[in-house]
C-alpha cells in the first residue's frame, strides 16, 4: 500500500462545513481507506491519511481532474495549503 499524510489547518468554525463537503466526495479508483483526525490540542488543526493500493493509483489519482476539483473545494475551508507526507506503508495490523 502507499498514501499520504496531511495536515490540515481549517478556518476557524469551518469544520462542520469541511465534513459535509467531503462526505460527499467518490472515493477514487485504488483508495482504500481515508481517515481524519481532529487534534485534542487545536481543534482546527486536522491530520487525514490516505491509504491506496499502490503508488501507481495514487499517483493517477493525485494527477486526476477529479482529484483537483476536490482540493480546489478543500482549499476554502482552508488557511493555507496542507502539508503532504507521501511514503509506502510498511506495517499494518487491524483487528
Amino acid at each position: 500500500m502507499y498514501g499520504t499524510l496531511a495536515k490540515l489547518r481549517v478556518k476557524h468554525g469551518h469544520i462542520g462545513g469541511l465534513q459535509l463537503v467531503t462526505e460527499g466526495f467518490e472515493m477514487p479508483k485504488g483508495a482504500v481507506a481515508v481517515y481524519t483526525f481532529k487534534m485534542d490540542a487545536d481543534p482546527d488543526e486536522l491530520w487525514m491519511v490516505a491509504l491506496f493500493e499502490n503508488k501507481e493509483t495514487y499517483v493517477a489519482n493525485a494527477n486526476s481532474p477529479e482529484q483537483h476539483r476536490r482540493y480546489q473545494i478543500l482549499m476554502e475551508y482552508l488557511e493555507t495549503e496542507p502539508e503532504w507526507h507521501d511514503g509506502e506503508v510498511v506495517g499494518a495490523k487491524t483487528s
